[in-house]
Formats: structure tokens, C-alpha cells, sequence
């Protein structure tokens, strides 16, 4: 069974053919970051308009890398939450006029659900009940998976996600934009010597990563930073020590057979190292191109929900707000 992915949740627009799940026929995407690097952050208006832009030449490029014509697919998979309502927008309109014109059955993906996918395009071992840590610019999720479509949402964050902790963080030391991967690099040349806080909020799955930005902004306004390295080293181990303990601990009390490491964050080199080594569970994470945004972890997660007869109608609509559990 051939899939579209069709992926427009924030800045990336991708297209993607993946066959029963696991096989990756094309995976293409049109990143939008140097764009809105000029801002500092996603300009929703921005990428709502360069999606329109980029849709029709992705989508093309995906069918013919992947040596498929219309004919050849069974179903499209589209993300319709949650994300920015104009990006999602563009991505499930056009999926559903390809769906008309073609007599192609729809279905509308979960974002963060997509983003578990991912790891069935990487391993056929993979073995229920499960824990998935689900990282990102908006997500902090810790999730129990017990089969397909299957959730209990475990613990979120309750205020930054990490990912835009990492955002802040990069602002706060002038160190670029997108702050992930600027902290990241900083951070190859520093040493976590600065104390900042982690809030481990007791007797709760839930993540909090306002205070230690906070705590690093005043550390900056005070003149206390000296060096921005050891500083990025500082707030990466930080954050990375409170997600690995909390995934592990959590991981341990429900007594899964794997954990599931996902989403943009997932591609720091550190988290995945920490989680790997920490705990005595199995760990899969997917190669970073299939961490960050992409239509191919839409298109395989399609494939179960079209398995599960899961098909919308062309009256299928976006919810940005839109939970995993």
C-alpha cells in the first residue's frame, strides 16, 4: 500500500510516498528557516504564504522521486493538528482536492502522532506497550503507547516546551536562530559549569522549562555570563537531565518493553546519548532528517489509520489545538 504524506503543520512544507508503513519512497521538504531567521521566529503569516508557494513543486518532486504516478497510491495522509491553522490549511486543502480529482481516500494525522511514526521507518522490532518522550518546539509529551492509535498522555510540560526553551535560551545568549541547533553547537565548546535550576515538579510526569530560562536571563542581565559557550553547555544539560530522568523513571513504572524518543529536539546528539546510556529499556530514535518535520512519519502513521479503516470525508477540517490522548 503506496501513501502521500502531505506535511504543512509550521515552516516546513514536505511531500513524501512511503509503501506499508516502513518503506521510504520519496521524502522531500522546503525548509522555511532562513526566512524567518530574520525574525528571530515563525512569522505564521509568512508560512502560511511560502507553503502556497512550495506545495505543488514538493508534491511533484515527491512523485517523481519516488517513480509514482496517481494511479499508483491508496490513500493520502495529511496533518491536520496540531500547528499554525494557515500552514495547516494549505496542506489539507490541497490534499483533499488531490483526493477528489483522483478518487484517493483521505485521512486527517495527528502531528505528534506522526512524529512516533517515524521510528517504523527506521525498525520493524518494535514492541508494545511502549513510552513515547515527544520533544519539540511546542511539545513536552511523555505518552504510554499500547498499540496502534492506542495513548495515555502520562505528563506535559506547563509552560515551555523545550524546544522552545532552546528558542529562548539561543535569544537570550545572541545566539541565532533556530535556538536547538545554535545551543547545540555553542554547547561543543563549553562546559556545564554555570548551576541553573531543574524543576522536577514532584509527584508529577510534567515538564517546566520557564525557570530555567528565567534563572539564565537573569544570570545574562547580571553580567554573569562571561562565556556564552559554557552558557548553551549550562541550559542544554539542564534541560536534557530533567527529560532522561523523568522518560527513564517513567519508563520503569509502567514496565514497557521500549522507549520511543521523538520530534525536532530528539536530533540534539546529547539527549539521545543521555537517554541511551541511562536507561536499562531498549531506546529507538529515528536519524535527525526524520526528527525534525516531514511528510514520511505522516505518511507511515496514514498507513495504520487507513489498516484501522480510519478515512475521512472532504469535509475534513485542521485543529490547531489538537491533543494526541
Amino acid at each position: 500500500m503506496k501513501i502521500l504524506g502531505i506535511e504543512t503543520s509550521c515552516d516546513e512544507t514536505a511531500a513524501a510516498v512511503v509503501e506499508d508503513g516502513v518503506k521510504i519512497l520519496s521524502n522531500q521538504i522546503a525548509s522555511q528557516v532562513e526566512i524567518h531567521a530574520r525574525y528571530g521566529g515563525i512569522v505564521p503569516e509568512v508560512a502560511s504564504r511560502q507553503h502556497i508557494l512550495a506545495i505543488i513543486p514538493i508534491l511533484k518532486q515527491a512523485m517523481v522521486e519516488a517513480k509514482a504516478t496517481w494511479s499508483d497510491l491508496d490513500g493520502i495522509a495529511v496533518t491536520i493538528g496540531p500547528g499554525l491553522a494557515g500552514s495547516l490549511l494549505v496542506g489539507v486543502n490541497v490534499a483533499k482536492a488531490i483526493a477528489l480529482a483522483h478518487g484517493l481516500p483521505v485521512t486527517g494525522v495527528n502531528h505528534l502522532e506522526g512524529h512516533i511514526y517515524a521510528n517504523w521507518l527506521i525498525s520493524r522490532c518494535i514492541d508494545f506497550p511502549l513510552v513515547c518522550l515527544i520533544v519539540s518546539g511546542g511539545h513536552s509529551d511523555l505518552a504510554l503507547m499500547r498499540g496502534h492509535g492506542d495513548y495515555v498522555v502520562l505528563g506535559r510540560t506547563r509552560d515551555d516546551a523545550s524546544g522552545e526553551a532552546f528558542d529562548k535560551a539561543a535569544r537570550i545568549l545572541g545566539l541565532g536562530y533556530p535556538g536547538g541547533p545554535a545551543i547545540e553547537q555553542a554547547a561543543r565548546n563549553g562546559i556545564a559549569s554555570i548551576p541553573l535550576p531543574r524543576a522536577w515538579l514532584k509527584g508529577t510526569n510534567d515538564f517546566s522549562f520557564s525557570g530555567v530560562k528565567t534563572a539564565l536571563l537573569r544570570l545574562v542581565e547580571g553580567g554573569k555570563v562571561t562565556n556564552k559557550a559554557d552558557a548553551a553547555a549550562s541550559f542544554q544539560e539542564a534541560v536534557i537531565d530533567v527529560l532522561v530522568t523523568k522518560t527513564v523513571a517513567v519508563a520503569k513504572e509502567c514496565r514497557v518493553k521500549q522507549i520511543l524518543l521523538v520530534g525536532g529536539v530528539a536530533s540534539n546528539e546529547l539527549l539521545r546519548q543521555r537517554l541511551a546510556e541511562n536507561s536499562p529499556i531498549p531506546v529507538l530514535v529515528p536519524e535527525p532528517v526524520l526528527c525534525t518535520d516531514n511528510a514520511a512519519m505522516i505518511a507511515a502513521c496514514g498507513y495504520y489509520r487507513f489498516r484501522a479503516n480510519k478515512i475521512d470525508g472532504l469535509d475534513l477540517d485542521v485543529i490547531p489545538s489538537l491533543k494526541l490522548a
